[in-house]
């Protein structure tokens, strides 16, 4: 099914203190069943009303999303989990009061009060409240819990500006709000929280050390070992399909960073040699290590924060520039580099070991 065409309204908005008027019209769209994306502190966020069916179903249509891939419930406030989850474990509540609002995702037990179409059929619902003045407010005029992937055409990477929605989904949604940058660049941790240990099903912008600080034990999900993709119905958003990904096919080079170098450049030569045009994904120090071939710096080697702000940008700049393949630098997957490095893997068609 293609998505009717639509007239996209594009309103700006402050991003520290939004106009209460551009929010109640925002808050009446999603009230109507309309599709609004809004700023997040993460990436850019899709929302339509979690309660109507027939408008989270609008939001598959619009991003061109495979049906059983479950969305994530933003919410303002704990009470609105404990009104629409099944169960809310005690571990649970503690991680709430700890990292809300902010870049964690809970995966609960679910219930029949949210409709089916939001968790693709699956018995569990997934919970974020974001830490973002404009998400919180729309959430807030609405009413009710909204719907909300990333703001992007399925597979592209995340927007992190209101451009990178006008550029995916004009025509297709109802409202952009413009509220400037978002800050952390990558998606929330997702974890599920159903069992006795929680497993981080997606890394993000809270790390498992953290998450270890307030919960005890936790394990990653198997496929993030390497990248792979989930096999079957996925449990949570980016297991499965490939994501964030531009359009130019992508190799990723893990390892030793002087060895990532020198492994890229020797890529980059015979992809030349073979008449291909190359571009580089890169960390600001080894933006001039690699001759006349085109680079995209993304953040510092030892400042993670900075390579999640710019990651997805620095992608999207490569559409539109002509390159054949991109070559694209790893980064060590610790800490916030762990989110950062499944990113990078998920867009990968091709992993290249440098050590």
């Amino acid at each position: 099914m293609t998505p009717e065409t639509k007239r996209t309204a594009f309103w700006r908005v402050d991003g520290s203190c939004p106009d209460p008027e551009i929010i109640r019209r925002a808050g009446s769209v999603l009230r109507r069943g309309g599709l609004v994306a809004f700023p997040t502190e993460t990436v850019y966020g899709l929302g339509a009303n979690a309660l109507d069916g027939r408008a989270v179903e609008s939001i598959f249509t619009a991003k061109g999303r495979p049906r059983d891939n479950p969305l994530i419930v933003h919410i303002a406030g704990i009470e609105m989990v404990c009104r629409y989850a099944g169960f809310v474990p005690e571990k649970a509540r503690r991680l709430m009061e700890r990292f809300w609002p902010g870049p964690l995702t809970l995966v609960l037990p679910g219930s029949d009060k949210i409709p089916k179409e939001v968790s693709a059929g699956l018995s569990s619902l997934a919970f974020r409240m974001p830490d973002h003045p404009v998400a919180l407010a729309l959430i807030r005029e609405a009413g009710v819990p909204v719907a909300a992937p990333s703001a992007n055409l399925s597979g592209k990477p995340s927007p992190t500006t209101a451009r990178h929605v006008y550029s995916d989904l004009n025509g297709r949604i109802d409202v952009i709000l413009d509220g400037g940058p978002a800050g952390m660049g990558v998606e929330s941790t997702v974890l599920d929280a159903t069992g006795d240990v929680p497993v981080v099903l997606r890394p993000g912008g809270v790390t498992p050390d953290q998450i270890r600080e307030t919960a005890g034990a936790v394990v990653l999900d198997k496929s993030l070992a390497d990248g792979a993709t989930a096999p079957g119905r996925p449990r949570s958003p980016g297991m499965k399909y490939r994501h964030y990904a531009p359009s130019a096919p992508m190799v990723l080079v893990e390892g030793d960073r002087a060895r990532v170098v020198e492994e890229i450049r020797k890529l980059a030569a015979g992809y030349a040699g073979r008449g291909k045009r190359v571009g580089v994904l890169c960390r600001e120090e080894s933006r001039d290590a690699y001759g006349g071939v085109l680079t995209v710096p993304a953040g510092a080697v030892c400042d993670h924060a900075s390579v999640a702000a710019s990651l997805y940008d620095a992608l999207r700049r490569f559409d539109g520039s002509g390159v054949d393949v991109i070559l694209a630098e790893g980064v060590d997957p610790r800490g916030l580099g762990l989110a950062v490095a499944n990113r990078l893997r998920r867009a990968a068609g091709r992993i290249v070991k440098a050590d």
